[in-house]
């Protein structure tokens, strides 16, 4: 873990939102010796430790620092696209203090020794923390299922094939129940690979116009009703990915009203952005799972006000210039997430959508409740990771200023409001916007 600073910082004269005690209001944060000491009215006034830093944050929201489920990260084997120094980098610029990253490098993340490469270098060349999720089947392949207790042993805090599903349903049957014994959390990527065969973007009136193959909704609740009915069998936790559309809401309401441990995430790409977006063929909004329609990017939304989806995640994935600068069809999905992820969440706050409460709740309370992290909150003994952003500020996204590796961002000219001002880490400031 990241080193602690021992000088004390006193976030002072802030709005305080801190879901996991259901907290908004107007106080004052204590940090020292890496730890939160104490959140509360006006601590100031009952006298703070000598030599304290006071950082008056009026007009600022200080929260806990966000844990984002889902980043890919080159690191082994494919650096050019990202580092774990340069992914830490954009991370702490987005408020972000926890990165999980996955597990799809070269070699993959399904070896104990892989993760604890992983682990030893964001030790050393990181600025937040970055954990890795381990692969669910050896190399990723879906054929044999990967050490699954050995791996947990080694710091993998969950295991995924990424963006891979794994389609062999008597293979996953035994990972869940495999995982059961390790009391493990299974991320899984639902898409039917049958269904999406060469579709590009989601399968409708839009993607026939621009003369592009479609992904019909059926080839990810295809995949999500398979997922359950194994959970059901083996009691296994499970989190689905990334679910897109109204009809896999559906199917994880009656899975939650069931009484099984289900959970799921939405990018917030998939939540602020639909289908009509891709306009001219924007490779850079080129997603997997691709963007749907506007009816479903607001069912996601409320979906998140209900708690049916529990999670907000980046789904950061770097594309250099040689696989995005190329025909839709051509294009590498993805985009990148880890610096964008709160300014645009902030866009469901200002229009009424989300309360800020549970914005920040999906965006680090409930993914380090998941994953069984000490973070998520700033309660008394609590990780000093903290975050303080401005959310009145707006700007404009200018892409070349951007601190990942790659600038494939979904949000390029995109006016945005809110940004972050400061990142502590284990009561360090690893960020500060100037």
């Amino acid at each position: 873990m990241l080193r602690a600073d021992t000088r004390p910082i006193l976030l002072a004269n802030a709005r305080v939102v801190d879901p996991a005690r259901d907290l908004d209001v107007t106080g004052d944060v204590l940090i020292a010796d890496g730890v939160i000491k104490d959140s509360a009215k006006n601590i100031r006034a009952a006298g703070v430790p000598e030599g304290t830093e006071v950082i008056d944050c009026h007009g600022c929201v200080v929260a806990p620092g966000l844990v984002d489920m889902r980043a890919f990260i080159g690191e082994p084997g494919a650096e050019h696209r990202e580092t774990l120094a340069s992914a830490s980098q954009a991370a702490a610029a987005g408020g972000v203090t926890t990165v999980i990253c996955q597990p799809a490098t070269d070699p993959p993340i399904d070896d104990p020794a892989t993760v604890d490469f992983v682990l030893r270098r964001a030790r050393d060349t990181a600025i937040v923390h970055i954990l890795p999720m381990a692969a669910l089947t050896k190399g990723l392949e879906g054929n044999e299922i990967a050490e699954i207790g050995l791996l947990k042993a080694a710091g993998a805090v969950a295991f995924t094939d990424g963006t891979k599903s794994v389609m062999n349903a008597q293979v996953f049957r035994r990972a869940l129940t495999y995982a059961c014994d390790f009391d493990a959390l299974i991320v899984h990527h639902t898409e039917d690979v049958n269904l999406v065969g060469d579709g590009v973007m989601n399968e409708g009136e839009f993607a026939t116009r621009l003369g592009l193959l479609g992904i019909p909704k059926a080839a990810e609740t295809v995949m999500l009703e398979r997922d359950l009915r194994l959970v059901a069998m083996t009691e296994a936790r499970y989190h689905a990915a990334s679910v897109t559309c109204a009809e896999s809401l559906e199917v994880l309401r009656r899975a939650k009203e069931a009484g099984l441990t289900v959970t799921a995430s939405a990018t917030i790409n998939h939540l602020a952005l639909n289908e009509n977006d891709v306009g001219s063929y924007r490779t850079f909004l080129k997603l997997s799972p691709p963007l749907r329609g506007e009816a479903d990017r607001v069912a996601l939304v409320a979906a998140i006000k209900e708690g049916i989806v529990d999670a907000i995640i980046s789904d950061h994935d770097p594309q250099d210039v040689e696989v995005k600068r190329l025909p839709f069809a051509e294009a590498a999905p993805g985009a990148i997430g880890l610096e964008t992820m709160l300014p645009v969440g902030l866009r469901l706050v200002h229009d009424g959508s989300l309360t800020l409460l549970k914005l920040i709740h999906a965006l680090s309370t409930r993914p380090a409740e998941l994953l069984g992290l000490p973070g998520g909150t700033l309660k008394a003994g609590a990780p000093a990771d903290v975050i303080l952003f401005d959310p009145d500020v707006p700007w404009v996204l200018d892409r070349a200023t951007l601190k990942s590796r790659c600038n494939n961002t979904a949000f390029d000219e995109a006016r945005l409001t809110g940004r972050v001002t400061r990142t502590i880490v284990a009561g360090r400031t690893v960020y500060e916007y100037v």
